[in-house]
């Protein structure tokens, strides 16, 4: 497995291009070669491809808005294809069974037919959860129903692992539970107060999840924090970095 950095954590430094090239910059000094992209100023495919080779970095994966995957699913699919990421991710859906359009059942049918161009365009469609995923919904949570309503090669999941916790999951297991489906997943560290933590800082098992996840065939490991809670966020992925590095990574 590889490990990677979630743009997101920095993306207060990425509100124009100059700032998102420095950013890229700075990823790759900690050490960091592979990134997702999700929280950034809009960019031209070309650009970011550029500037990805620049600095030694690869695009794993991307987070693209709902509105755009439903309208124009194939033209994403290209542009991806100019800086090389297979993997196309939904970041969050507001699902609420109480109203009609948020539903799981509004979800499936309007993400089928993205996810079924994706894969015609030699994209995986990937979604990431939250904790409200872990509300049940007939005696089922909200990720397991529509992990069953999608077949494997049509939908992944970019597990999150503070977001499971959260939601009063268990990380590791739902890694393995979701075993196949997962090329990346999210590292976000879970400590006192409901607080994201540099990996290694909070309180997950995360030796446990990367044991889940070398069996489940999950390839990149994204660090994320989206609240550095006023400290450098650079400064956050270096030890979240140098954390994983002590693991062997």
């Amino acid at each position: 497995m590889e490990i990677g950095a979630q743009l997101y954590t920095v993306r207060e430094f990425c509100g124009n291009l100059d700032d998102f090239s420095e950013s890229l910059k700075k990823i790759a000094q900690i050490g960091y070669r592979y990134v997702q992209v999700s929280g950034t100023c809009a960019y031209d495919p070309q650009w970011l491809d550029g500037e990805l080779k620049k600095n030694g970095l690869k695009c794993v994966l991307t987070h693209i808005s709902g509105d755009r995957l439903k309208n124009d699913a194939a033209a994403v699919a290209r542009e991806h294809d100019v800086f090389g990421c297979d993997y196309v991710g939904l970041g969050y859906y507001p699902f609420d069974e109480k109203k009609e359009d948020q539903s799981v059942k509004h979800f499936v049918e309007t993400f089928t037919p993205v996810a079924d161009t994706l894969a015609k365009n030699g994209k995986y469609f990937m979604y990431h959860n939250h904790d409200r995923e872990f509300q049940k919904v007939g005696g089922e949570t909200v990720l397991q129903r529509i992990s069953e309503a999608f077949p494997p090669d049509k939908l992944g999941f970019t597990l999150d692992t503070f977001w499971i916790q959260a939601g009063g999951g268990d990380p590791a297991a739902w890694v393995e539970r979701l075993s196949g489906r997962v090329p990346c997943i999210h590292l976000k560290d879970y400590a006192y107060g409901r607080t994201m933590a540099v990996i290694g800082e909070g309180n997950l098992n995360f030796d446990r999840v990367f044991e889940k996840a070398e069996a489940a065939g999950t390839k990149y490991l994204l660090v994320e924090q989206d609240d550095c809670n006023g400290e450098d966020p650079f400064d956050c992925l270096a030890r979240s970095y140098q954390f994983l590095r002590s693991r062997g990574f």
